[in-house]
C-alpha cells in the first residue's frame, strides 16, 4: 500500500469529471469541508455570508469542468453532465458513449437512491444483468436505470470498499464520492484497459482519462525527462509528464478527509507454482480454455448498439471473429442489439502489398470462410503522414512504429458503418505465450509440471538452445532497427532470474544519443531495467524468485509495462475512443486469464521440433539458419482450444505481429511530414533531444540500406514535438 499526504494548501476542494460507457475525463480535489462565515439574526435565523462567493466558485467550477470535458469530448459524444456538491469541494464530470441504456436514465454522473453516493463510470461492466437481478432480490437495492455502470454505486453501498471491487469484471475506471464519509475513492481495472490519471494543479487533487483533460483546469504540463530515458514510464505510476501519476492496473486510490492519499492492489497476476505436478489430462486443459473463452466472448456481445470484430491475419482476432459466428448462428446469441439473423461485421487494415506487412488478404479469406462480412481500411504512406500528429495526441505518448497511426485510422471505419462497440484480441499472446521474445525464458528452467516434456529429460540440450537463441534474438534487433539498449546481466536481471524480456521492455525506449548532451551527463549509467523493477510489488518480486518458472515471470513482467502502458494505450483504448469507439478485449477477461495461468508452460510454448511444416513470416524474425523460436509452437492450447472456429491456414500459420512497415523512400509523403515537423527550431524546443541526431537520421532514415533504428528514432522525436506543441509543453532544462 503507497501512502501520501497532500500537503495543507492542497486540502482545499475536491473536483471529478469522467464519462460512461468510456472514461471522459475526471478531476477530483479533496479536502476537509471548512467552517462557513455566518451570522446569527436576532430571531435566531441563520444567514450564510459566503452565498455570493459559492455562487461564483461554482460557476467558474462548471465552466472549466466543461471546457475539460470538451478536451476529450471524443469519447463520449452523445451526452455531457456535470454535478457539484453544495459547498464546491467536490465536481463530477462526464461525456457519455451510449451503449447499454440508450435512455436519459443512463446518463451520469450517477446517484445512490439516497442520493450519498455520486459516481463516473468509464468502462463495461459484464454480467451486470444477473448481478443487478441478484441485488434486486437479495438487497432490495433500487435502481434508477439498466445501466451497468450504476452497478458500481450499488455494489459500493452493499460491499464497501475494497470488497466491492472483486464483483466488478470488465474493463473500467471510475471516480466515487461518497457524502457520508467524505471520501473520493477512484478505481481502474485489473490490466489497465481503461486508462484514469491523477495530478495536482491549483490547490486541487484532478483526476481525468486523459492528461489534456487537465489542460483546462491551471495544470502546466512539463517532461518527465528522467521516465523518458529511463523508460520507466511504461510501468507503474509515471507518465511522460511530470507529477502525472496513473491509478495502477487492479488498484485503487482512496483520498480521506484529512487529506491522506493510498493506493492500494486489490488483484494482481499470478500463475502456478512451477514446483506443482499438473494433474490434468491435456484434453482437459484445452476444453477448459475453450469454455472460459467463449464466455468471455458471449459477454461482450451485450451491448445496445451494434457490436463489430477486429480481424487481422493471426489466430487472435480470427479466433474471436469464428466464436462470435457460432454464438450467433448456432446458438441465436444477439451481437450488441442485432439479432442472429443479421450479418457479422468485421474490419481489418490494408497495408500496401509490396511492403510485406500487409494480412488483408488472409483476414478476406477467413471472413469468407466463416460466412461474415469485411470491410477494409487502405493505409497507405500518405494516410500514415497526415494522421501521424493526430494520432501521438490522442495517444499521448511515443511509440517505435507506426502500427498505432494504422490504428488509430482503423478506427474510423467502425464509427464510419455505424458500428459503436468492436470486439479485439490484445492479450491473447500475453497469456499464451505468443512472442518469439519468450522462447529464451521459457528454455531458462524445465518444466517440471509436465511429466513426459522432451526439454525437461535434458538440460543439455535446453541450454544450449537458449544460448543459441539469445544470439539470434540479438540479430533480430539489429535487423529490426531496435534499438538494444541493454543486453548484458546487470543489477536488474538478479532480481528476475535472469529473464531476458526485461532487456525487450527497454529496447523499445529511446537509443541514449538521441537525448541532448546535457541529458546523456545527468543520466549516465542509468539502469532502466533497475527503474523498471522499483516500481513492481515486492509480493511479485519474491514469487519470481521462489514460485514461478521463468516463461512465467516474463509474461508478468511485459503485461505490468508494455501490455498495460503501450499496447491497451496506442493500440487499444485511445486510438479507439478518438473515435468514439469502444473496445472489448475478451483475452483480458480476468477469469479467462486465471484459468490460463493456472497451465503449466509446456502448453503454451509447446516444443515441437519434429513438425511437418516449417512457418515463415517474411519479418525480421526470420534468419537463414533456422531459428530456436521455429522448434515451437506459440499459444499452442490456444490453437487446440480454437481449431474448430479457424480455418487450417491459420491453425498452422506462426506468429505475425502487428507491425507497420519502416522503410520508405526518400522525399515521400513520410519523409516530407517529419522533415516539416523535426525542424532544428522545433527540436531544441523540447530542450531535452540533441538536434545533431535529429538532422542525421533525417537523412539516414529514408536511405535503402541504413538501420531501421534511425527511422524509430525520428518517431519518437516527432512525437515529442508534436505532443509539445499541441500540450504547450514548456522547454526541458537541466
Amino acid at each position: 500500500m503507497k501512502r501520501v499526504r497532500l500537503s495543507r494548501a492542497v486540502k482545499k476542494s475536491v473536483q471529478v469529471n469522467n464519462t460512461p460507457q468510456t472514461m471522459c475525463g475526471i478531476t477530483v480535489s479533496i479536502a476537509p469541508r471548512r467552517a462557513s462565515s455566518t451570522t446569527t439574526n436576532t430571531n435566531g435565523t441563520t444567514t450564510n455570508g459566503t452565498s455570493t462567493r459559492l455562487k461564483e466558485v461554482r460557476s467558474s467550477l462548471e465552466a472549466s469542468l466543461s471546457q475539460s470535458l470538451d478536451k476529450i469530448a471524443h469519447r463520449g459524444p452523445d451526452a455531457q453532465g456535470i454535478w457539484i456538491n453544495d459547498d464546491n469541494t467536490v465536481a463530477l464530470g462526464h461525456n457519455r458513449l451510449a451503449i447499454n441504456d440508450l435512455s436519459e436514465s443512463g446518463t451520469q454522473p450517477i446517484h445512490s437512491p439516497d442520493n450519498t453516493v455520486h459516481a463516473v463510470v468509464n468502462g463495461e461492466i459484464y454480467d451486470f444483468e444477473r448481478i443487478r437481478a441478484e441485488l434486486i432480490r437479495d438487497h432490495d437495492y433500487k435502481f434508477k436505470s439498466t445501466s451497468d455502470s450504476e452497478l458500481i454505486v450499488a455494489l459500493y453501498q452493499i460491499y464497501g470498499a475494497p470488497d466491492f471491487l472483486s464483483h466488478l469484471r470488465g474493463e473500467f475506471a471510475f471516480v466515487l464520492y461518497d457524502e457520508t464519509k467524505n471520501t473520493v475513492i477512484a478505481a481502474r481495472d485489473r490490466f489497465g484497459i481503461k486508462p484514469l490519471f491523477w495530478t495536482i494543479a491549483g490547490g486541487r487533487v484532478l483526476f481525468a482519462s486523459e492528461a489534456k483533460a487537465f489542460l483546462p483546469l491551471g495544470w502546466e504540463p512539463e517532461w518527465n525527462v528522467g521516465a523518458i530515458v529511463a523508460g520507466d514510464w511504461v510501468t507503474g505510476e509515471k507518465t511522460l509528464f511530470k507529477d502525472v501519476k496513473k491509478i495502477k492496473p487492479g488498484h485503487w486510490m482512496e483520498i480521506k478527509t484529512d487529506g491522506e492519499v493510498f493506493q492500494k492492489k486489490y488483484w494482481d497476476i499470478d500463475y502456478k507454482d512451477k514446483r506443482e505436478p499438473e494433474t490434468r489430462s491435456v484434453q482437459e486443459m484445452v476444453r477448459g480454455v475453450r469454455e472460459k473463452l467463449t464466455e468471455a466472448i458471449r459477454l461482450r456481445l451485450r451491448a445496445d448498439v451494434p457490436v463489430g470484430i477486429y480481424l487481422s491475419g493471426g489466430i487472435d482476432s480470427s479466433l474471436v471473429a469464428g466464436i462470435v459466428t457460432k454464438l450467433v448462428r448456432e446458438e441465436g446469441i444477439k451481437i450488441g442489439n442485432a439479432d442472429a439473423s443479421s450479418r457479422i461485421c468485421c474490419f481489418t487494415i490494408q497495408f500496401p502489398k509490396e511492403s510485406g506487412f500487409d494480412e488483408s488478404e488472409i483476414a478476406e479469406r477467413t471472413a469468407n470462410w466463416l460466412g461474415v462480412k469485411v470491410i477494409k481500411k487502405d493505409m497507405n504512406e500518405t494516410t500514415l503522414a497526415e494522421n501521424f500528429a493526430d494520432a501521438v495526441y490522442h495517444t499521448e505518448h511515443h511509440q517505435i512504429d507506426l502500427n498505432f497511426v494504422g490504428k488509430f485510422v482503423l478506427s474510423t471505419a467502425p464509427r464510419e458503418n455505424g458500428f459503436k462497440v468492436v470486439l479485439t484480441g490484445e492479450g491473447s499472446d500475453e497469456h499464451f505465450g505468443g512472442y518469439p521474445i519468450f522462447v529464451g525464458d521459457h528454455l531458462r528452467e524445465a518444466d517440471l509440471a509436465m511429466a513426459n516434456d522432451e526439454l525437461a529429460e535434458s538440460d543439455e540440450i535446453r541450454l544450449a538452445l537458449e544460448v543459441k537463441n539469445n544470439v539470434q534474438l540479438k540479430m533480430v534487433s539489429a535487423r529490426a532497427g531496435i534499438f538494444g539498449r541493454r543486453w548484458e546481466d546487470c543489477e536488474a536481471f538478479k532480481k528476475v532470474n535472469g529473464v531476458r524480456v526485461l532487456s525487450w521492455i527497454q529496447n523499445l525506449q529511446p537509443v541514449f544519443n538521441l537525448f541532448a548532451p546535457w541529458v546523456q551527463q545527468t543520466w549516465d549509467g542509468v539502469d532502466g531495467g533497475v527503474e523498471v523493477l522499483k516500481q513492481m510489488s515486492p509480493e511479485a518480486l519474491d514469487k519470481i524468485q521462489s514460485k514461478w518458472h521463468p516463461l512465467h515471470t516474463s509474461q508478468y513482467l511485459w503485461s505490468k509495462t508494455v501490455l498495460s502502458d503501450n499496447i491497451l494505450t496506442c493500440l487499444g483504448d485511445r486510438g479507439e475512443m478518438a473515435h468514439s469507439v469502444e473496445a472489448r478485449p475478451p483475452f483480458l477477461d480476468h477469469e479467462l486469464s486465471e484459468y490460463v495461468n493456472g497451465l503449466p508452460p509446456g502448453v503454451k510454448l509447446a516444443y515441437t521440433p519434429n513438425r511437418d511444416k516449417e512457418r515463415a513470416t517474411g519479418l525480421p524474425w526470420d534468419s537463414p539458419t533456422k531459428p530456436v523460436t521455429d522448434l515451437f509452437t506459440e499459444k499452442w492450447i490456444l490453437r487446440e482450444a480454437g481449431k474448430p472456429f479457424i480455418t487450417q491456414e491459420l491453425y498452422e500459420r506462426k506468429k505475425h505481429p502487428y507491425v507497420a512497415p519502416y522503410s520508405w523512400s526518400k522525399d515521400g509523403p513520410l519523409h516530407t511530414k517529419f522533415k516539416q515537423i523535426c525542424t532544428k527550431e522545433a527540436v531544441e524546443n523540447l530542450g531535452f533531444v540533441d538536434w545533431n541526431f535529429v538532422e542525421t537520421a533525417l537523412v539516414k532514415a529514408f536511405e535503402p540500406g541504413e538501420n531501421d533504428g534511425w527511422f524509430r528514432a525520428l518517431l519518437l522525436a516527432g512525437a515529442w514535438i508534436s505532443l509539445g506543441e499541441k500540450f504547450g509543453i514548456k522547454k526541458a532544462s537541466k
